[in-house]
């Protein structure tokens, strides 16, 4: 799942505009292996700014907002984007981080890290090529709502072949074209907020779209554990979810056929990235932000084995069910910080010494259970690693807004910038399993989650344009 940064808006963004989710309009929070990209506030492959990028993606290139104005929106068209993104994120979360990760240990226990990194890698580089693809289709046909029906409701037929298949190739084959059809999805969902609501109401609904994280990841651990006996049930549920609130959405959202665009060349998309990071402060921003996905990722997306390979869990307390506890304190953390970590920062205009201590506070946390295996250990290690990634991702991508290299240009740079937020977490598990492979355990992993924090931290440092 890719992060992906919020789309840019022509009246420019702070991060007290952040809303909840890992958060908030600007953030992510933890996901699994080849999950999509954790940032909801990104609007669209149509729209404001650079597509939320499916699963580690970055969507599909688009022009402004104002290349065309947002229709009037579907009374009721908030909360339906709240559940959209609700049931995307439960599957997003509760697929990857705990029943694929199961699946796998199943089929060969003794392999299961290194299997877990092939597939989990795979399946976002995967994920990575399709979602221009995805959002593409949907930007040439000037509609949403047909493809976020056939998006949800393949979801169902594929999570039952998910859960069918009994052999890593399989396994890896399916979980491919489950990004596939949740790619499809998403990449029309998080177009509808720049195609259907006014830029007056556009924090409103991008609160909405970024509640959908944390109380998708809550309910997708919770939903995980349940099943964890049984994947191939939770697998279906899953799917079912998805189906179920893509009919709700395109039977209770109206859709006005928008103009068709036409994709930017490839060409084009390279000569940007090129250019957008040929600007000082904006290649310091990227690589800070790069740096810092990639520690969070790779141990986030180990989250599972972890705790079974490496924590003392209280008696009675298994592994999946630890993850039902972590995942929704971890949410909470991300959703406080974001909102305190972004007010914070506007009101003594500060922007790198909120990112910096952030990244910091996330190193902090990542040597909480390097340096002890006890449960304790895990639960502060998921409050505090939440709070400072949650403060990262809100203010660091305030500050992104403002180091922009031209402010024609905005929508075009965020979109370079989710490269950071996309290439580390399709980097992330193959770093994890050769770490964890070589060291034989998950110390060395968290350490060097760790290290990767502080260089996070480190690099905003010769940023010169902004305090």
């Amino acid at each position: 799942m890719a992060l992906s940064s919020p789309g840019t808006d022509p009246s420019g963004t702070g991060s007290s505009g952040i809303g909840p989710s890992g958060p908030g309009s600007s953030g992510t929070g933890p996901s699994g292996p080849g999950s999509p990209n954790t940032d909801p506030s990104a609007v669209g492959s149509s729209g404001t700014g650079p597509s939320d990028a499916g699963p580690s993606g970055t969507g599909s290139p688009s022009a402004g907002a104002g290349a065309r104005p947002a229709a009037r929106p579907t009374r009721g068209l908030l909360p339906l984007l709240l559940a959209g993104n609700t049931a995307m994120y439960a599957l997003y979360v509760g697929v990857p981080g705990m029943l694929l990760a199961l699946q796998i240990e199943d089929i060969d226990p003794a392999g299961k890290v290194a299997n877990f990194g092939l597939v989990s890698g795979v399946s976002a580089i995967f994920a990575t090529v399709f979602n221009p693809v995805a959002g593409a289709l949907s930007d040439r046909s000037g509609r949403r709502n047909p493809w976020i029906l056939a998006g949800g409701l393949l979801a169902l037929p594929v999570m039952l072949l998910l859960g069918s298949v009994d052999t890593i190739l399989l396994v890896t084959i399916a979980w491919c074209l489950g990004q596939a059809v949740m790619n499809v999805y998403q990449a029309a969902l998080t177009s509808v907020v720049p195609d259907r609501v006014p830029l007056a109401a556009r924090g409103k609904a991008s609160a909405a779209v970024g509640l959908g994280l944390p109380v998708g990841s809550t309910i997708g651990a919770l939903v995980g554990a349940a099943f964890s006996e049984d994947y191939r049930t939770g697998y279906l549920v899953f799917g079912a979810v998805v189906a179920a609130t893509a009919v709700l959405f395109t039977s209770c959202a109206r859709e006005r056929r928008m103009p068709a665009r036409a994709p930017v060349p490839v060409k084009e998309q390279i000569a940007a990235f090129g250019s957008a990071l040929k600007d000082h402060d904006f290649r310091w921003a990227f690589i800070g932000r790069a740096l810092l996905v990639l520690g969070y990722f790779a141990v986030a997306g180990f989250q599972l084995y972890i705790l079974k390979d490496h924590v003392d869990l209280p008696a009675g307390l298994s592994a999946e069910e630890a993850v039902a506890v972590l995942m929704p304190l971890n949410a909470v953390a991300m959703v406080v910080s974001t909102v305190l970590g972004g007010w914070l920062s506007d009101r003594y205009d500060r922007r790198k010494l909120f990112v910096g201590a952030s990244a910091a506070l996330a190193a902090v946390a990542l040597l909480v259970p390097a340096v002890s295996a006890s449960w304790t250990a895990m639960l502060v290690f998921s409050v505090v690693n939440g709070l400072g990634f949650g403060c990262y991702m809100a203010v660091d991508t305030a500050l992104v807004t403002m180091v922009l290299p031209k402010a024609e240009d905005a929508a075009r740079d965020m979109g370079v910038l989710n490269v950071a937020n996309a290439g580390p977490q399709i980097v992330a598990p193959f770093v994890a399993s050769l770490v964890v492979s070589l060291s034989g355990g998950y110390t060395a992993l968290f350490l060097t989650a760790a290290v990767l924090s502080v260089l996070g931290a480190l690099a905003v440092r010769p940023i010169r344009s902004v305090r």
